[in-house]
Order: C-alpha cells, then sequence, then structure tokens
C-alpha cells in the first residue's frame, strides 16, 4: 500500500476550469487527492492567463475543489504579461510563500514547485527547510533561456544573471528536478545538474472530460464555417506560436473554397494577427475568442485536422509539453505538427498524421491537401492512432503516480 503524504504544489499560474483553463497541476493535483493524499495547489489570485480571477478581500482563501485544497495567495492586478507589475509580482508571490504555514494546517511532506517564474522557488525553498520537506524544482519552460532565445534579451541583462542563478540554484539544491520537456535533462546537465537527479513527467489529458461530452453552444458553433475542410488551432495565440504562418497558408489557400482555417484562443498576438488576414483580405480565416477547457474537446470535434506550431528555435530541441497537443490527440482527429522538437517526435511515433517543418507556409497547405484527400476511414484511422497512444502514455491518472514515484525516490536527500 502506498503511503500517504500531505503534497504541496505550487505554481503561480494554476488555474482552475472555472477560473483559466485547468491544466497540468489541477489534473495532477485531483490524480494525487483520488490516491489518497492530501493536496494543496498554491497559486496566484491574478494572472494574465486567468480568465475570471477569484474575488476575495483576505490574505489568502483556500477552497475544496475536486477532493483537493486550492490555495488562492492574493495578488495585485496588472495590465498585461510584460507589465512591470507582473514581475514585482513574482517577488511578492516568493515573500508571501513563506508565511504560508499560517494559512494551511497540514504541513508538507514534499514541496513541488513549478517554473517558468523562477523567482518563487527562493520561497519553496525556505518552505521545504521549514518543514524538512523534500524539495521538488519543475521545468516548464527553461528559463531565462526562453526569454533570451525568444525574447532576445542578452545573457548579461541583470535581471537575467538574477534568474540564471535562481535556476542553477534550483537544479543544485532540490531533492528531485523534473520537467515536461522529455531532452530538458541535457540544458540541466550543462548548468552543472547531476543527471540521475533528472525525470520526465509529461502533460496529458483528463479522461474524465471525454467521458461526458458537452454539445457546443450555438453562439459558438454558429462563428464556424460551414461545409469546409477545417484546419482548427486551439490554445495562445503568442510569438512562441508562430501563427503567422498559419495565416500565410490561409492566403496561398484562398482560391480554394473547400478549405478553411480556424483559431480559437487569445494572446499577445491575436491583434497583429487580425489585422494581416484584413490586409490580406482573407474570408477563410476565422477566430473564436477563447473557450473554456470543458469546450475544448467538442470544438476539436467540428475540426477535420488539428494543428500545432512553434518557432524555429534551438529552445525546442529539448521537446515540447504542448497540452493542446494531447487535447489533440484525444478528440482522435489527424494531427498537423510543424515543430522541430528534435529527436521527440510524438505525431510520427503516434502515427497519428503529418510532421512537418516548421516556419514554412508551403509545408503546411501540403501536410492540409494531403490529409484532406484521405478517404474519411484514413482520417479516422490517424485520429484512432492519436486516441490509442494519449490513452497509453498521457492519462493523467497515470501521469500522476509516476509522479508520486519520482517525488518520493530516495535519491539527493540533502538540500541545503
Amino acid at each position: 500500500m502506498v503511503e500517504q503524504k500531505t503534497i504541496w504544489l505550487i505554481n503561480q499560474y494554476a488555474s482552475t476550469p472555472q477560473t483559466g483553463m485547468g491544466g497540468r497541476h489541477y489534473y495532477l493535483a485531483k490524480e494525487l487527492a483520488k490516491q489518497g493524499h492530501t493536496v494543496y495547489l498554491i497559486a496566484a489570485s491574478y494572472t494574465h492567463l486567468l480568465r475570471d480571477p477569484p474575488k476575495f478581500s483576505e490574505k489568502v482563501k483556500i477552497e475544496s475543489v475536486e477532493g483537493f485544497n486550492f490555495v488562492w495567495v492574493k495578488m495585485p492586478k496588472y495590465q498585461e504579461a510584460h507589465s512591470k507589475r507582473r514581475i514585482l509580482n513574482w517577488f511578492s508571490f516568493s515573500w508571501k510563500l513563506t508565511y504560508l504555514d499560517r494559512f494551511i494546517p497540514d504541513r508538507p511532506d514534499i514541496v513541488l514547485y513549478s517554473s517558468p517564474s523562477l523567482i518563487g522557488f527562493l520561497g519553496a525553498q525556505k518552505l521545504a527547510k521549514k518543514y524538512q520537506a523534500r524539495l521538488a524544482f519543475e521545468v516548464r519552460d527553461i528559463w531565462p533561456l526562453t526569454l533570451m532565445e525568444l525574447g532576445g534579451y542578452s545573457a548579461k541583462h541583470p535581471f537575467i544573471r538574477l534568474m540564471q542563478w535562481v535556476e542553477d540554484r534550483a537544479y543544485q539544491q532540490s531533492n528531485v528536478v523534473l520537467s515536461n520537456l522529455p531532452n530538458a535533462v541535457k540544458h540541466m546537465e550543462e548548468r552543472g545538474m547531476s543527471a540521475d537527479k533528472f525525470h520526465w513527467v509529461p502533460n496529458g489529458f483528463d479522461v474524465n472530460e471525454l467521458a461526458h461530452p458537452m454539445d457546443l453552444p450555438e453562439k459558438i458553433l454558429s462563428l464556424l464555417p460551414k461545409n469546409k475542410f477545417i484546419v482548427g488551432y486551439t490554445g495562445t495565440l503568442g510569438l512562441a506560436n508562430a501563427l503567422d504562418n498559419m495565416i500565410e497558408a490561409a492566403c496561398l489557400t484562398r482560391g480554394d473554397d473547400s478549405i478553411a482555417w480556424v483559431l480559437v484562443g487569445e494572446g499577445g498576438e491575436k491583434a497583429a494577427l487580425q489585422e494581416k488576414c484584413n490586409k490580406l483580405k482573407l474570408n477563410n480565416t476565422y477566430f473564436i475568442d477563447a473557450i473554456p477547457k470543458k469546450l475544448v474537446q467538442p470544438m476539436l470535434g467540428e475540426f477535420d485536422v488539428c494543428f500545432v506550431t512553434l518557432q524555429d528555435s534551438l529552445l525546442f530541441k529539448y521537446g515540447i509539453a504542448s497540452n493542446k497537443l494531447f487535447d489533440y490527440f484525444a478528440s482522435s482527429k489527424p494531427v498537423i505538427y510543424a515543430v522541430d522538437s528534435g529527436d521527440y517526435l510524438p505525431v510520427s511515433d503516434a502515427r497519428a498524421g503529418e510532421s512537418i517543418k516548421p516556419n514554412s507556409p508551403q509545408k503546411i497547405i501540403e501536410a492540409v491537401k494531403k490529409i484532406q484527400k484521405l478517404s474519411t476511414v484514413e482520417r479516422q484511422q490517424l485520429g484512432c492512432n492519436g486516441y490509442e497512444y494519449a490513452m497509453k502514455h498521457h492519462d493523467y491518472s497515470k501521469i500522476a503516480k509516476k509522479l508520486f514515484k519520482v517525488l518520493c525516490e530516495n535519491k539527493h536527500e540533502t538540500v541545503d
């Protein structure tokens, strides 16, 4: 019988499906609780990723959600992702972590801190030391490398140097280091970490969401094109997602009335993408605002092929951890994967669609037309392959069991 533990999962950007998209830690917390553990998921009450932030006046609010405890730490609002207030919130959140013992009655056996924001690790480390708990550091985006590769920041920038110091400290002083990026260990070794400290714990999907399918509300369904072969994207419309290429592909196919391109979500690049479509006078491209997580699968059910893309960057040689990819697999739809993720080839491994080079609108069109020409049965087989792959490797109930085993591994016991 597995010994029950009290686990504090800290992710400043975590949410519930009601306040945001739910996501990795929401599902892991739910599954760990089902396995008999006492779980606290700790997050900020405000981030730019929350669709409907919780409203309360006290310093900390704890609510029972799906068998675990969601801990909201009161934080001030900021205007947008690049706001200076967001950076100040990183420091404030880290400080507020250190006095959570005033509000949470159960002392942790395990403290897991999740990036990308690195400053909060310092607060999590103080907590772990105070309680003599095992400390785990989880990397979901490799910062500050991401900011240098995609944001153009210099390694000599004072704040980049600070984050680099925190990252290196986390690798050295955590009991265990994990990531949803399969090859992140290569980067961590370059930063001085012992490779045997690393574990890959992938992203996944919630099987229960497939068991209770919903219909898209008519007001959303009416926004979709009719009688078209729909190439669909759901998720963040950000710089890293390279959706300019999707718009360029749409431009190249505007003479083909059979194909439509649909982008569902929000992000910093949305306005620029819409403006580009307007300038190009595209009538085959559709933008739909972000939808609740419970409606993602019904939306994917309306697509003929699902599209995932990222910038062509050395950053992604460590693999990617796109939540949308496993939602795509779970939808039983073919997938076009326009990502160079090194030797991590999930769509090819699953035999679930087409893997192509990034930043090539022409390659996108070729992949779309190749799948469009397949028979219905052949497309269904691609979708079935992806679904079976996801069920085998990316069911969150299985991933949570792996996570617990990793967190309890008896290596690297000393934390300075």
